[in-house]
C-alpha cells in the first residue's frame, strides 16, 4: 500500500514538474490572446472616458445655469441659498472626480536604455520611452524582438499597465457617478422642502 502511494506520489510530482515547464501555446494562439486583450482594454479605456466626458458636459451645463440664471435671484429669493448650495458643492465634487478619471496619466519616470534592458520599464508605453533617442529606441526594440519570452514579458506588463489605469478610472467614475446622484437626491428633496416650507408660512387666504 505504501509502495503504491509513493508512486502515485512521484507520478503527481512528475506531473506537476511538467505542467510548471510546460511551452506557452502556438504562436497564433498567444497572438489571438494578446489582441483580444489589447481590443476589450482599448474598448473599455474609450468607454471610461467617455462616461467621464458626458459627466463633465453635465455637470459643467448645471453649474453654469445655477451661476447665471439663479446665483442673481438669490438676494430677493434667499430660500433658494440651500438647494442652490447643494447643487454647486455636489456637482463641484462629480466634476472634479471625472476631470480626474478623464486626466491622462503619464510616468513621471526617467528610463534609461539599460532600465528597459533589466525589464525595469516598458518599451512598448510611451511615457517610458519618450525620453528616448531614436537610436536608443530602436535599439531596445531590436533587442526586444531577438527574445520571444521576453516579447510576451514585456507585453504582459502592457496589458496590467493598462488594467492599472482602468482600474482607477473607474473607480473615480463611481465616485462622480455616485456624487451626481447624491446631489440631484438631496438638491430636489431641499427643493421640495423648502417649497412646502414656504406654503406652510404663507397666510391663508
Amino acid at each position: 500500500m505504501s509502495k503504491k502511494l509513493h508512486d502515485a506520489d512521484s507520478q503527481v510530482e512528475q506531473l506537476a514538474d511538467a505542467i510548471k515547464h510546460k511551452a506557452p501555446g502556438t504562436a497564433r494562439g498567444i497572438e489571438t490572446l494578446f489582441r483580444s486583450a489589447y481590443r476589450v482594454q482599448m474598448d473599455l479605456t474609450g468607454l471610461a472616458d467617455n462616461k467621464a466626458n458626458m459627466m463633465i458636459s453635465i455637470n459643467g451645463i448645471i453649474i453654469s445655469i445655477i451661476i447665471a440664471a439663479v446665483a442673481p435671484k438669490l438676494d430677493s429669493n434667499p430660500w433658494l441659498l440651500i438647494p442652490t448650495t447643494i447643487f454647486l458643492c455636489g456637482n463641484l465634487v462629480s466634476i472634479i472626480y471625472a476631470i480626474l478619471a478623464a486626466r491622462p496619466r503619464v510616468s513621471s519616470t526617467h528610463i534609461k536604455l539599460d532600465d528597459l534592458e533589466h525589464s525595469d520599464g516598458n518599451i512598448l508605453f510611451f511615457g517610458d520611452f519618450g525620453n528616448l533617442s531614436q537610436d536608443e529606441f530602436t535599439q531596445g526594440m531590436m533587442s526586444l524582438l531577438e527574445d520571444q519570452a521576453v516579447v510576451y514579458e514585456t507585453m504582459i506588463h502592457n496589458l496590467y499597465g493598462l488594467g492599472s489605469v482602468l482600474r482607477k478610472k473607474f473607480a473615480l467614475l463611481k465616485w462622480a457617478y455616485t456624487a451626481f446622484m447624491i446631489t440631484l437626491i438631496l438638491g430636489v428633496a431641499s427643493f421640495i422642502g423648502v417649497f412646502v416650507w414656504i406654503l406652510q408660512m404663507a397666510p391663508a387666504g
